[in-house]
This record gives C-alpha cells, sequence and structure tokens, in this order.
C-alpha cells in the first residue's frame, strides 16, 4: 500500500510539474519569446502587392527573388492570416539575436528576360513587399521608376532601377525583439531598363540578361563598390524605452505608411458634442409637443373631438396593425439584433484585451466566432417577434433567419473569391479555410439559430398592444408636403447618424483599405454608442411627426429610417474609392465594392433593429399614456 501511495504521489507530482510546465510556456509565449545571444531569429517572407491595392496580394516568390537550395518551408498560418491574404514562406536571410551583419551575398541570380519583365512591372505597379519578424509586420518597396512625367505618362527616358541590397534594423529590450525596420539603399540600385528594351526588340538576345546579385549569408565575401550587387545588412538598435506590450505603437508614425493618422481625439469630442446637443435639442422639443399633445388628449373623449381635429391619437384602431410580409420583418429585425450583439461584443474583447486586436487576422477571426455564437440572439429575436405577428409558417422564418445575411455574404465570397483565385493572388481562401467557415456555420450557427427559434417561439407571449386594433383599415392622408415623403425622412434619418460617424469613418476606411494598424478600439466604441443614440433618437422623432399627420404604417418606415445610414456609407464608398484614394483595377474594385457592400447592408440591418426597437417603445408608451379605449 505504502509503494502503491509513493507511486500515485509521483504520478500526481510529474502531473504538476507538467502542468505548470505548460502554464509558464503559455505565459512566456503571451509575454513573447526571450532570445540569448546568437540565437537564431527568422524572416519571414510573406508577400507582394501594389501599394495603391492592398487586397490585390501575391505570394512574394511570384517574382523571382533569390530562393535557398531546396523546398523552403512555408509557416503554419491560422484562420485571421488566410483571410488577410498572409501567405508566410521562410527566407533566406539568416539572423542571429544581437549579431550585427556589415555585408552578406545571399547568391548570384542571373535574371532572364522574362524575369525582368516581371520585375519592372512590378515596379511600374508601384509594387512594395511585407516581411515579418517575431510577428512584426515591415515593409519596402521593389525598386523606383525615375524620368516619369506625372501629366503624360512615361517618357523614353523614364529608367526603371531594382533595389537589391536590403537593410534589416531590429530594436531590442533586454531579450525580447520590439521593433523591426527594413530599408533600401537607392544608391546600390540595379537599372533594368535597358534589358527591358531589348528583350522587346530581340526576344532570342540571351546577351541582354541582367546579372543580379541578391542578398546573402556569405562572410567571406567584401562589397565592391563598382558593382550592382545585391546584399543585405543587420543592425541591432537597444529599445529599452519601447516594451514588448507596446511594440505595435510605433506604427501609428511609420514613414512608409500614408502621415494623416493622427490621435484624433479632438475630433471624436468635437463629434460627441454635436451628438448631445443634437440629442438634447430634439429631446425638449419632443418632450414639450408630448406634453401638450397628453394635456389635450387625456380628458377628452373620442367622440367629442370635432372634426378640426387630428393627430396620433385618432389613429389608435390602426397603430398596431401588423405589417405585410410579417416573415421577412421578423427576419431583418432578428438579423440586425445579431449583428448589434456580435459588433457590441467584438468591441468589447478589442478594448478588454480578450485577444489582440493587431495580431494579423485576430478580428476577422473573433467577428467570425462571435458572429456563429450570436445566432441563438438572432434565432430568438425573429421566432418571438413573428410569433407575436401570428405566424404559423415557423420552420421558414428560422431557414431566412440564418441566410438572410450569411446568403448576400457568400454570393459576395464567392464572386471575390473567383476573380483572386483566377489572378493567382494570395486574397483567394485555400479550399480549407473556406470549409472551415462552411463548417462553422453549418454545425455552430445554423443550429444556434434554430434553438433560438424555438425558445423564442415557446416563451414568446401575445403581442401586449395598448390599444385595440379595429377591422376596418383607416385611410391614410396623401395630401403631404414633399418634405414628409418617405424618401425625404429617410434621407434625414440617415444624415444625422452617417455625421456623427464621419470623421471616425475615414480613419476605419484608411485602415480596412490601407495599410494602417488600427488600434483605437475605445474611441471606436465611443463612435458605435453614439450612432446608437443618434439613431435611435432621429427615428424616434420622425415617427412622431408620421403619427401626427395620421399615417400608421410606422414598423417597415421605423427599420428603413433607421437603416438608411447604410446607404450613406456605400455612396461615402464610392467617394473615397474616386477622391480620397488611388485603388484601381479589376481585383481590387471587386474586392472594395463587394465587400463595402455587405458591411453597407450589416450597418442597414443593425440600426435598422435600432430605430425599429426604440420606435415600437415609444409608440407603446405615449399610446398606454392616453386614454384610447
Amino acid at each position: 500500500r505504502l509503494s502503491h501511495r509513493i507511486v500515485t504521489a509521483a504520478r500526481t507530482m510529474a502531473g504538476l510539474r507538467a502542468l505548470l510546465a505548460l502554464t509558464l510556456t503559455a505565459a512566456a509565449a503571451a509575454g513573447g519569446m526571450h532570445y540569448k545571444p546568437h540565437d537564431p531569429v527568422f524572416i519571414i517572407s510573406n508577400k507582394v502587392g501594389p501599394f495603391n491595392n492592398p487586397s490585390e496580394t501575391y505570394q512574394y516568390y511570384s517574382l523571382p527573388f533569390c530562393r535557398t537550395a531546396g523546398k523552403q518551408k512555408r509557416h503554419h498560418h491560422e484562420l485571421g492570416e488566410y483571410l488577410v491574404g498572409d501567405r508566410k514562406i521562410t527566407s533566406p536571410y539568416q539572423v542571429s539575436f544581437l549579431d550585427n551583419v556589415q555585408w552578406f551575398l545571399l547568391c548570384e541570380k542571373t535574371l532572364q528576360p522574362d524575369e525582368v519583365k516581371s520585375f519592372a512591372d512590378a515596379i511600374e505597379d508601384d509594387y512594395y513587399f511585407e516581411m515579418f519578424l517575431e510577428d512584426l509586420p515591415m515593409w519596402g518597396y521593389i525598386g523606383e521608376v525615375e524620368g516619369e512625367d506625372l501629366l503624360l505618362g512615361h517618357l523614353e527616358t523614364a529608367r526603371r532601377y531594382l533595389y537589391p541590397h536590403l537593410h534589416f534594423s531590429i530594436g531590442y529590450n533586454v531579450d525580447q525583439i520590439v521593433s523591426v525596420n527594413v530599408s533600401t539603399n537607392p544608391q546600390r540600385k540595379v537599372d533594368i531598363t535597358d534589358d527591358l528594351m531589348e528583350t522587346d526588340v530581340s526576344f532570342s538576345y540571351v546577351a541582354g540578361i541582367t546579372r543580379l546579385y541578391l542578398p546573402s549569408y556569405q562572410p567571406t565575401k567584401q562589397p565592391n563598390n563598382n558593382n550592382n550587387n545585391n546584399r543585405y545588412s543587420v543592425e541591432w538598435v537597444p529599445k529599452p524605452e519601447l516594451t514588448w506590450e507596446n511594440r505595435m505603437s510605433r506604427y501609428h508614425d511609420s514613414r512608409f505608411l500614408p502621415g494623416t493618422f493622427e490621435i484624433h481625439w479632438l475630433s471624436i469630442i468635437n463629434s460627441f458634442v454635436l451628438v448631445l446637443l443634437l440629442t438634447a435639442f430634439l429631446t425638449i422639443i419632443l418632450m414639450r409637443v408630448l406634453k401638450n399633445d397628453f394635456t389635450r388628449y387625456m380628458d377628452v373623449e373620442e367622440d367629442e373631438m370635432g372634426e378640426e381635429e387630428s393627430g396620433w391619437k385618432l389613429i389608435h384602431g390602426d397603430v398596431f396593425r401588423f405589417p405585410n410580409q410579417t416573415n421577412l420583418f421578423a427576419a431583418l429585425v432578428g438579423a440586425g439584433g445579431q449583428l448589434c450583439c456580435t459588433t457590441f461584443l467584438l468591441l468589447l474583447c478589442a478594448i478588454t484585451g480578450f485577444f489582440r486586436p493587431t495580431k494579423r487576422g485576430a478580428i476577422l477571426t473573433a467577428m467570425i466566432v462571435l458572429y456563429a455564437l450570436t445566432s441563438f440572439i438572432g434565432g430568438f429575436t425573429s421566432a418571438r417577434l413573428y410569433r407575436q405577428f401570428g405566424g404559423l409558417a415557423w420552420v421558414w422564418n428560422t431557414v431566412m433567419t440564418a441566410i438572410i445575411f450569411p446568403g448576400p455574404l457568400g454570393c459576395i465570397f464567392m464572386w471575390v473569391n473567383t476573380v483572386a483565385w483566377s489572378r493567382s493572388s494570395t486574397a483567394a481562401l485555400p479550399w480549407h479555410t473556406v470549409m472551415i467557415i462552411a463548417s462553422l456555420y453549418m454545425l455552430v450557427s445554423f443550429p444556434l439559430t434554430i434553438i433560438g427559434a424555438i425558445a423564442g417561439r415557446n416563451l414568446a407571449t401575445d403581442f401586449d398592444a395598448p390599444c385595440r386594433t379595429k377591422k376596418v383599415l383607416r385611410q391614410v392622408p396623401t395630401d403631404i408636403p414633399w418634405y414628409r415623403q418617405p424618401m425625404a425622412q429617410m434621407f434625414m434619418a440617415g444624415f444625422l447618424p452617417f455625421s456623427a460617424i464621419y470623421i471616425e469613418l475615414h480613419y476605419i476606411f484608411a485602415s480596412v483599405w490601407g495599410h494602417k494598424i488600427y488600434t483605437l478600439f475605445g474611441i471606436l466604441f465611443i463612435a458605435f454608442i453614439m450612432l446608437f443614440i443618434v439613431t435611435s433618437f432621429i427615428t424616434v422623432a420622425l415617427i412622431y411627426f408620421q403619427l401626427a399627420r395620421e399615417d400608421h404604417r410606422w414598423w417597415w418606415r421605423s427599420f428603413f429610417s433607421g437603416g438608411s445610414t447604410g446607404f450613406f456609407i456605400y455612396a461615402y464608398s464610392f467617394f473615397y474609392f474616386f477622391q480620397r484614394s488611388s485603388m484601381d483595377g479589376w481585383l481590387q474594385s471587386s474586392f472594395y465594392f463587394g465587400y463595402m457592400a455587405i458591411i453597407s447592408y450589416a450597418f442597414f440591418l443593425m440600426l435598422g433593429f435600432v430605430g425599429f426597437i426604440s420606435s415600437m417603445v415609444f409608440v407603446k408608451h405615449i399610446y398606454s399614456v392616453v386614454k384610447c379605449d
């Protein structure tokens, strides 16, 4: 027995030691890697592409760069990295911790005319390359064009130069890497213009090839200033003021990226003050008007009201008449509620540090997972409302709720993924990534929608209307001024919320459709709160004015008025594409306008849900206060 206890205790201690080691390893990984002097540091090559088209990316070795002998190691990619088009592969650059490199030669590569042309075309399209070191991105241009006329285009004297030399500057804090930067040396550029022209003139002219030296690890060779040798150097720079946790902050001031991204607290505070003034103004006016209405309607019986009387009380017998297409309406409301919860949880997780939003693809991964997990809310909200409407086709309602947002998203995805696949772009998702997302929808999202629909249908009570609905439909007045028409109201309802987020929207566009890393999620959370508040207040105010002119069709109007901001966002996307960016090309245009349509549609559903819920609470309240029956 004693020996058995000893063995059991030993096994328990071994298990505890293994668990402790695993915990310490996970904690070390969460806090970054720690290096010893001369430990190998790996530089990862990722992708290349036109700088102005962030979605048009290709594998790094789609251009004839130097490769190591044998097959290069491809890195394991997480779901988010595939979603943002990363295709990481080990580079031949050999770097060790704290070891400065003056000059290393990687290989001697002879470029054939077609390879020269591929480099020249890439340089003309302003290609950049992206590399990683310790998950820190670094960018650089492949080359440059000199003698180009910006108005007339390329001249015959324009020269195309390839940058063959890379200089890596790596910042460290004690035993951790906290910053990286790569730069090119314009004084050591290789002119590939003549070779390209010779290739055009004489296709079989083999002597017109370019002999290029690309960077490498051969310390026995020394630089020769008379040759266009392509090499690389490494410099280690101490950064005691920069911690590992704050190492992404330097990308706000990166010189490679556009320099228009400054801290915009002043702008967001200005918008916040305007929103507060607007909501306070609407609240005061609405409360005063409602107070007068309550005073006028409280003690007056319906049969005592003269023909000259008018207002929202006269339509109490029709205001709670259920809308047309209740199945579709309930599905839209359920999808909007689900997207609201997804957005709120995503921003909350980003603010609280539940995941690292600066990690490649982390936001997209979290968004997909949260959307799948919140499907219960969408199914519950839709089925409950549909049950209150008296609907019977609850199976079709559940299916419609499950596909009303993923359906259009899937159609857009298949289109843009086909375009990217036809261009051999890394923006095209591999089949196994598509299968993972499809499995997540079929095995998690769809079942949760069904479970939520069953719960919503069983827990729903009858619609609690303060007034009885009459059997005879009341006629809606038709002689109304143009500014009270539905389209005019939708314009006003969409413009004011859009103006509240316009400033922040510019930064989000420049981050999503650019190369900037967005980190100000606290400001973004405030902007979304302002957006919901303004949407709620302006929709309620417009619904009141609609009811005051005896128009009881407020159900669909409240949803479209709240969601009309989505149309403004999509209209702004056209302005941004043509006036604020330099994006072009079929692939980039397909990605941009396709996914912006889905984003605008998501805003339409979210804000439509906010507008409808706010309006329903308001309408129930005012009709419960006055004597209607």
